[in-house]
Parts: structure tokens; C-alpha cells; sequence
């Protein structure tokens, strides 16, 4: 553009600005060492010895007072609480690019649009427009936002100014905004040097969150963020300060300030999400790759039995599996080490606790009934693997997860979560008796209470034609009449469930003891065999379904694969 010097001029005056008071005191000190030179060749021999000999001294006392000024003058007049260590990093050596960000295709897509206004930003001015000045990233934790704002960086070869928003909340009144001061002033320099700059501040939450005002608000995260909209509003007053300011939070958005979501603060929102089936099988390629594994590993089979796992899910089981098969001293990683870590990160370690045969009996009849109810009446969800092997605080576990994504639930899904809670349960009661039942059962009965609570009195799935959710209207506003025919459904809810799965359990003993005893007897029961015991009585799996060609699709069996 006409009028503005060559970048090459910018970062040499952007050199000059911060370096200039070296520059000064390196030429200074040059200038005094030759007159020093020149002074003690012009004295006798006597007096410029004594004076060499006084030399060391005289720098000594001299430096150390320096030293105390310099102190002194950047605490009580520099700000110095105020520095923050905002270290600027070239896009180029950032050194992420897109295809490295793998498994969220949809988000790329939106970082790349942005990365072309950054690349065309001239060509948008010309016909009135303006870059985005901020951008979120929304997303839960493992799904790569920070990931994505190093590749934007990279790809658009700006500066990269990366920090933590909990770097700019302190004690002390007034170091936060001067921190947020001093990071806007370097991102503006480099912006205008090198054509733009991006900055990066995750956790955003820990400074974004909503404001309080009042006698008891927090003055000090009030007045950072205070500053923080300031200087978002301050960025492009001159047409050479292209900052980008990128924040990436774990919290929901209605967490976060209003004044920082309104238009011309942060201008896109960019929803990351777990990966879908291709993109987790992606993922597992691409990490498998920098590790030596068994090339019998099917990468599908894997991203099928990892349905809502982000990518530092799938990061952090492919590392516990390399863990694994190098303790075994195996020189490569195979589907069994994968199976392993996934349990252990899922379910926990396996406890060495010595269970006498009743009590592992009782333990075998309470996962063989969550097994039952789980098989053969959960519309979505499979059991992959059960135990009675003790786990963290339990004495045994049922591995049960959904065979695909689903981002919204019917009823007959929840009663069949309520079903599947109640089977440990359901099942003690059928073989010991009604008085007969353990501890085991209380984690049980609070989820399945709370999935019946949820439906009846929030998500109107109830049998009293009453629609709305009850639970947000307060107290002393909800007739008692409502709240006992809500209470009686909530219970009437859990009874009905609970008689099916007693049905169920008592129509199918015949299964239910017989897988008991193979718990018993092999403390562990992978996917193949489960099924196998089912095939057995002439049970086949309810959820696989026909295909478009014809053909019908199985659940995920990678354990059976082992």
C-alpha cells in the first residue's frame, strides 16, 4: 500500500525500538573505554599504576550499585510485577500445519477459511472489509484447539505470542491489565513488521468469566478483563495492525463474559468436537505410525470401540500401549497391548485384592446381570468386556459403551440405562433372594434415580401428559400436588423397569448362572465370549442392523480379535 516502507524497513526500525537502549550503552561504553585508553597512556608511569590497581574495585562498587537501581526503578516504576514472559515465536517455527491436525476435519476447515482472510487481507480491504479480530475455540479438553491455533500460525507464517490466561490473574491490583498492556504493545510491533501477528491465549475462561460487581467482586480479574475489551476495541485504529487474538476454553460458553462475545471482540466461534469414526480411525493411524506395531492392527476395529474419545484419548492409549509391550519385551505393539491400555485407562488398574469365593460369587451374578440387561435390551449400547477382577473402589465392572456416535437420547435409551443399572441389583435379588442384596448396588441405584428424576421432571418423558422442565422452577413455586405426582412417576418409572428386568432374569436364569460360573472360573470375559455364551442359549446380538447393500454390520468385536 502506498506510503507504508517495505517490511524489511519495519523490522529494521522494530529492531531499532527494542534495542535501542543497547545499542546506546554499547556505543557509550565503546566511547569510554578509548577515552579511559587515552587518559591513562597520557598519565606516569606511578600514578597509572595505582589507578590500574584501584580498577576492579572501582567496577566492582560501581556494578553492584547499578544493579540496585536498576532493581529499584523496574519494581517501583517499570511495572515490574507486571512482566510476562510473552516469548515470540515465527509461524514458520511454530512448524504444525493443517494435515498435522487430524480428526477434526470440520474446524479445520473453518481455521483455514481464516487463515486465507489473513493471506488476502489487502484484497479484502479494497472492498471495505476488515479481518476477524478474535476467534474461540470452544471445545472439551483433548480435542486440539491449541493444536489448531499453532497451525494457523504456521500457515499464515505470522508471529505466534502463546500464553495462559491464568499468567495475567494476580494478587496484586493492577498487574493484570498492565500485562495485558505489554502483550497488545508486542503484538502490535510484530503486526507491524511482519504484516500481522497472532496471539494465543488458552483457558481463557481463567480471565473471561462473567464480571461481578458489588462490594464483594473481584476487582482485580474485573479490571484485566476491563483492559482486555479495551484493547480488542483498540486493535485496527491503523490499517497496518492486523492482531489476532485466539482463546481456547474447556468451559461453556455461557461461562464467559458477554462483552467478550459480542461482534467485534470475538468475531467466530469455532465448535471442536470428538472425532466421528473416520476421523478416530485417522487418528489412530497417525499415532500408530510413530510407534512399531504389528501390522494385524485394524485401525477400524479400533476407532469403532473408542466411540467418543478425543484425540489425546487415542494419543494416550496408543503411548500406555507401547508402555505395555515394552515391559513385556515385545518389539512391537499388537491389538492385545491396545486392548490392555484401553482398559487400564478406562476402568483402572487391576487390584491385587484377595476376595474369599462367596463374596466372588456375588460378584459374578451382580456384572452377569448388568451383562444380560445390557445385551439384550440396550437399543445402542454392547458389552465389550466383564470382570470380576476388583478395579479402583469396585470388585468388578462391565465394559459397556454405545457401537456409534448418538448426540441425543430417546426414552426408550434412558429406560434402558435405567434397566441396565438396575441388572446387578435385579439379579442378586433373583438368586439370593429380596433382604439378600450388597453394597455393590448403591452407585447403581443413584444413577438409575437420577436418569428417572431427569426424565420426569425435566425432559417430560412422563406418564402424567405434564410437559416442561420442574426442576427449574424454584422452590416454593411448585404446588406440593405437582411435586408428589412427580415423585410417585419418578418411582412408578424405576418399579416398571425393574419388573422387566426381573422377568427377564428369571425367564433367562439358564444364561444368567452359567455366565457366573464362567466369571468364576476365568475372572474376565472378552467380547467373543460373551456373545459365544448367548449363541449358546439361542440368543443372537439385537443391534446389528441391514445396510444399504443388504448386508448386516456386528458391533465392534476387536476384543474378540485378541
Amino acid at each position: 500500500m502506498a506510503g507504508i516502507p517495505d517490511l524489511k524497513v519495519r523490522r529494521l526500525y522494530l529492531f531499532w525500538v527494542n534495542h535501542k537502549i543497547k545499542l546506546i550503552i554499547g556505543i557509550v561504553l565503546l566511547i569510554l573505554t578509548a577515552l579511559s585508553w587515552w587518559g591513562l597512556a597520557a598519565l606516569e608511569p606511578f600514578y597509572r599504576n595505582i589507578t590500574i590497581a584501584q580498577l576492579p574495585v572501582t567496577i566492582l562498587i560501581g556494578g553492584l550499585q547499578a544493579f540496585v537501581f536498576v532493581a529499584l526503578y523496574m519494581i517501583l516504576l517499570r511495572g515490574g510485577f507486571g512482566k510476562i514472559g510473552k516469548k515470540q515465536i515465527e509461524g514458520q517455527k511454530v512448524n504444525v500445519h493443517f494435515k498435522d491436525v487430524i480428526g477434526i476435519d470440520d474446524a479445520v476447515q473453518e481455521a483455514w477459511e481464516l487463515v486465507e482472510l489473513i493471506k488476502d487481507r489487502t484484497k479484502l480491504r479494497k472492498i471495505g472489509g476488515r479481518i476477524l479480530k478474535g476467534i474461540l475455540l470452544l471445545g472439551p479438553p483433548g480435542c486440539g484447539k491449541t493444536y489448531l491455533a499453532k497451525a494457523v500460525a504456521t500457515e499464515s507464517g505470522l508471529p505466534f505470542l502463546s500464553l495462559a490466561a491464568s499468567e495475567f490473574v494476580e494478587i496484586f491490583v493492577g498487574v493484570g491489565a498492565s500485562r495485558v498492556r505489554k502483550l497488545f504493545k508486542k503484538a502490535r510491533q510484530l503486526a507491524y513488521a511482519y504484516g500481522g501477528c497472532v496471539i494465543f491465549v488458552d483457558e481463557l475462561d481463567a480471565m473471561g468469566k462473567n464480571r461481578t460487581f458489588g462490594q464483594f467482586g473481584n476487582s482485580e480479574t474485573n479490571s484485566t478483563q476491563n483492559q482486555l475489551l479495551v484493547e480488542m476495541d483498540g486493535l485496527g485504529k491503523k490499517t497496518e495492525e492486523n492482531v489476532i487474538i485466539m482463546g481456547a476454553t474447556n468451559a461453556p460458553e455461557s461461562i464467559l463474559d458477554p462483552a467478550l462475545l459480542r461482534p467485534g471482540r470475538f468475531d467466530r466461534k469455532v465448535h471442536l468436537r470428538p472425532p466421528n469414526l473416520e476421523g478416530r480411525e485417522k487418528v489412530f493411524r497417525y499415532y500408530l505410525s510413530k510407534i512399531k506395531h504389528d501390522e494385524s492392527v485394524d485401525c477400524v476395529r479400533l476407532a469403532r470401540n473408542t466411540v467418543y474419545k478425543t484425540p489425546a484419548d487415542i494419543e494416550s492409549i496408543v503411548k500406555e500401549a507401547a508402555l505395555l509391550a515394552t515391559k513385556e519385551g515385545k518389539e512391537a505393539v499388537t491389538f492385545k497391548e491396545i486392548s490392555e491400555a484401553m482398559e487400564r485407562i478406562d476402568l483402572g488398574f487391576k487390584t491385587p485384592l484377595q476376595v474369599g469365593e462367596k463374596e466372588k460369587l456375588k460378584t459374578a451374578y451382580h456384572e452377569s446381570g448388568h451383562v444380560i440387561s445390557t445385551f439384550l435390551l440396550h437399543p445402542t449400547d454392547d458389552v465389550f468386556k466383564a470382570s470380576i477382577i476388583p478395579r479402583r473402589s469396585t470388585l468388578g465392572v462391565v465394559y459397556h459403551q454405545p457401537v456409534e456416535e448418538f448426540f441425543s437420547k430417546r426414552k426408550e435409551d434412558i429406560l434402558a440405562d435405567i434397566k441396565t443399572a438396575l441388572g446387578g441389583y435385579v439379579a442378586e435379588k433373583v438368586v439370593y433372594g429380596k433382604t439378600a442384596t450388597t453394597t455393590g448396588v448403591s452407585s447403581d441405584f443413584r444413577k438409575a434415580m437420577q436418569l428417572a428424576h431427569r426424565m420426569v421432571w425435566q425432559l417430560g418423558m412422563n406418564n402424567l401428559g405434564l410437559v416442561g422442565d420442574y426442576a427449574a422452577i424454584p422452590d416454593g413455586q411448585l404446588s406440593e400436588e405437582i411435586k408428589s405426582c412427580l415423585n410417585e412417576d419418578t418411582l412408578r418409572t424405576l418399579k416398571e423397569c425393574e419388573s422387566e428386568v426381573v422377568e427377564l432374569l428369571e425367564t433367562d436364569r439358564p444364561i444368567l448362572d452359567h455366565l457366573a460360573k464362567e466369571l468364576v472360573r476365568c475372572n474376565e470375559l472378552e467380547y467373543d465370549e460373551i456373545v459365544a455364551i448367548f449363541k449358546k442359549f439361542g440368543k443372537g446380538n439385537p443391534r446389528k442392523e441391514p445396510i444399504q447393500d443388504g448386508e448386516t454390520i456386528a458391533p465392534p468385536d476387536i476384543r474378540g480379535q485378541i
